[in-house]
């Protein structure tokens, strides 16, 4: 087995300290709670105290899953000259809480809910899958659409026809 060298270890481990941080920042900046966060993620509250923390033996799933679930995208670049013209786009970003208000033919089809103007991404999924044959796909804003399919590919339904 190849030896490895510390300072890359070291580097590595201050790496994702740094990311910890970052996640952690955002969640703050966005008043979401560590339990909410952690549902909207798909993880427990215990791994995203972990990640947060920037422990090394999370696995990197869970980390993309936090970052994903607090609209934070991720950048990997090669050690050296920075890459250009990557773009990170915000259209596979799933929000920690869909609010209804920000979408009409959610709000339509979620007549049935009460007391809340604020779903989980699981809860707006659901109600889309059950209602979809109400639902005239050439009709929704391109807002409407992106949510429909970053929750389709983020939580794993089907696609929806």
């Amino acid at each position: 087995m190849p030896s490895v060298s510390p300072t890359l270890v070291h580097e590595a481990a201050e790496a994702l300290v740094a990311f910890g941080k970052t996640i952690r920042t955002q969640r703050k900046a966005l008043h979401i709670s560590a339990i909410a966060a952690s549902e909207a993620a798909g993880i427990s509250r215990v791994t995203l105290h972990r990640i947060e923390k920037g422990e090394p033996s999370v696995t990197m799933g869970a980390y993309m899953a936090a970052c994903f679930a607090l609209g934070l995208g991720t950048y990997f670049a090669p050690l050296g000259p920075q890459v250009e013209d990557a773009a990170i786009h915000p259209k596979d970003w799933i929000p920690v809480r869909v609010r209804l208000g920000d979408y009409p033919k959610l709000k339509e089809l979620a007549w049935q809910v009460h007391g809340t103007s604020e779903l989980t991404p699981r809860e707006a999924l659901g109600i889309y899958e059950r209602n979809w044959r109400h639902v005239d796909p050439a009709a929704l804003s391109q807002s409407e659409k992106d949510l429909v399919d970053a929750l389709r590919r983020g939580l794993g339904s089907a696609e929806l026809v």
